[in-house]
């Protein structure tokens, strides 16, 4: 199938889809004519490429861990690595969402001093 039925299908636009292959995450086939042609187990390997992207990985990690997925959830396999890869970003985040609370309680300390509760513009 040429990148427009891929598109169709899986309902990610055709500059995604040469994105992801840019990234090495999609191999499309050249046709005589140069045309890009997938397979039926594209639509496969582009469901995974979405669903570690909702999990908010980046595409370099996504690369590292595809060959390790199977299915369009994905299923993650035990390949060298994987474990590894996972924990790290798994602390990153965790790294991040611990930097964001601290900002909020800041942010919301400022408020609270700032903003007498008799203000008219406070919304109660």
């Amino acid at each position: 199938m040429r990148i427009g039925e891929l598109s169709r299908l899986t309902g990610v636009s055709t500059r995604l889809l040469r994105y992801y292959e840019e990234q090495s995450l999609l191999e499309p086939t050249r046709s005589a004519g140069g045309y890009r042609e997938y397979g039926e187990g594209d639509t496969v390997r582009v469901r995974q490429i979405r669903s570690l992207l909702a999990a908010g990985l980046s595409t370099r990690v996504i690369a590292q861990i595809l060959p390790c997925a199977s299915g369009p959830i994905p299923a993650l396999m035990a390949c060298p690595d994987l474990v590894g890869t996972l924990q790290d970003e798994l602390a990153e985040l965790d790294g991040r969402i611990a930097e964001l609370t601290r900002s909020r309680r800041a942010l919301a300390g400022y408020l609270d001093a700032a903003v007498p509760p008799s203000c008219p513009y406070v919304a109660a």
